[in-house]
């Protein structure tokens, strides 16, 4: 008797385990909606990032601090494994390398590589509506436990991007952003020590180039 009673509890813990399980099961509509939401209430964003590249038989890794603040002012600040900055202040946007003594300056509003779905993070659009496909994508592992990860294709950058997943925390941040290009070269974008609606003075997305720099027009390529 006592062995068919603690059958039954085991029997009822597991179903009762399965059954919250399938209660949390993620509705990818749901998710994307509530990270929209998230975003497009935030004013700005500061975070540690650590950046991946892996294509043409190599392997990059860059770390640095990145600030986000509306409307589509960017500067993300290369300290390893060197001195890098990429700013935009929504107008003009600037790829500046110390060490060349180069600057390379082209519109914002000609950023259509593949650092367009870095907007996520600006709130400035809707991944329904922008990635084509959006599901779950359980083969990927998550960074952190608890997370989700999604992947869709970027109807814009198609030609040029297979894919691109995005790592989801449980208080709806994106945490990881990979984008796979057709090529075979992955970017991946990692953030963490996330703060948000932080004060940050615009003159942080002004870039001047200091005296002896040659200034390029077009083609930004951090």
């Amino acid at each position: 008797m006592r062995v068919r009673r603690l059958r039954f509890e085991i029997v009822l813990c597991v179903t009762a385990t399965v059954l919250t399980a399938a209660g949390r099961a993620v509705d990818v509509k749901t998710l994307a909606a509530a990270v929209d939401t998230h975003y497009n209430h935030l004013r700005s964003l500061q975070a540690e990032f650590t950046e991946l590249y892996r294509g043409s038989g190599m392997e990059r890794t860059e770390t640095g601090t990145l600030w986000l603040k509306k409307p589509g002012k960017m500067r993300w600040e290369y300290r390893s494994p060197r001195e890098k900055l990429f700013v935009s202040d929504g107008k003009d946007a600037w790829f500046y390398v110390p060490a060349d003594r180069q600057a390379r300056k082209t519109a914002a509003k000609k950023l259509e590589d593949v650092r367009s779905p870095l907007a996520f993070l600006l709130g400035k659009t809707k991944l329904e509506k922008e990635l084509q496909g959006l599901s779950l994508a359980p083969d990927v592992p998550p960074l952190a436990s608890g997370n989700v990860v999604l992947r869709g294709v970027p109807q814009a950058l198609a030609d040029r991007v297979s894919e691109i997943l995005l790592e989801v925390t449980p208080d709806h941040q994106i945490a990881r952003i990979v984008i796979q290009e057709v090529d075979g070269a992955a970017t991946e974008y990692r953030f963490g020590e996330m703060k948000e609606d932080v004060a940050i003075g615009d003159g942080r997305f002004d870039f001047k180039p200091p005296a002896g720099t040659e200034t390029v027009e077009g083609g930004l390529e951090p």
